[in-house]
């Protein structure tokens, strides 16, 4: 008998009892204010974050953002970005998404702790959306930020098949040289506009 299919059979062997799922319910680390504290964070983690009174007010910042004011091809799934001339409905191939330069999407929720956002594939055609253009613009609530990791896994729901990532900063890797590359295998750059008034 081969050594790996001796160790497979002894590990079947000897039974394991079940054990229960560890609970969320913990005294986990929080901050005063978790939208302050994300703002930091997402600085820190190599990307933007800007405060803007609701949705009219962040549609109005990006004209500020260079990346959008000199984009060619922008896609939104966001409604009322003027600029916005691909559409995802229209494209059958994802492949076809490679030139666009700026993606704006919607986020669900972000986390303080470490500057992500959770983006689903809900509604969404070509989830590489979230990772082919050159530089992303999300919208996000502010009062759609959890304190930690832990909080935010209380939320997501696994009823049904689907798509979703934790999206934090703009692509980067510091394994070349000890240095740390921004927009090596992905965007180079990752804006969030945080919404203080999301419902107006």
């Amino acid at each position: 008998m081969e050594s790996k299919q001796a160790i497979l059979q002894a590990l079947r062997s000897k039974p394991i009892d079940e054990q229960p799922a560890p609970s969320l319910q913990q005294n986990w680390a929080a901050t005063p204010n978790a939208s302050d504290t994300f703002e930091k964070m997402v600085a820190a983690v190599g990307g933007n974050c800007m405060r803007v009174r609701n949705i009219q007010d962040g549609l109005a910042k990006l004209s500020e953002l260079p990346c959008y004011a000199d984009a060619k091809k922008i896609c939104s799934l966001v409604e009322g970005v003027e600029k916005a001339d691909v559409s995802l409905d229209d494209i059958a191939d994802p492949h076809d998404l490679e030139d666009v330069d700026v993606a704006i999407v919607r986020g669900e929720f972000g986390v303080a702790e470490n500057g992500a956002v959770w983006l689903t594939d809900s509604g969404v055609k070509h989830r590489v959306i979230y990772f082919i253009p050159q530089h992303i613009i999300v919208l996000l609530g502010a009062e759609q930020i959890v304190h930690n990791m832990h909080q935010a896994y209380e939320r997501l729901r696994f009823e049904q098949a689907g798509f979703g990532v934790f999206l934090s900063g703009p692509s980067k890797t510091a394994d070349i040289e000890q240095s740390l590359v921004i927009g090596a295998h992905g965007a180079r750059s990752l804006h969030v506009l945080l919404l203080e008034n999301d419902g107006a």
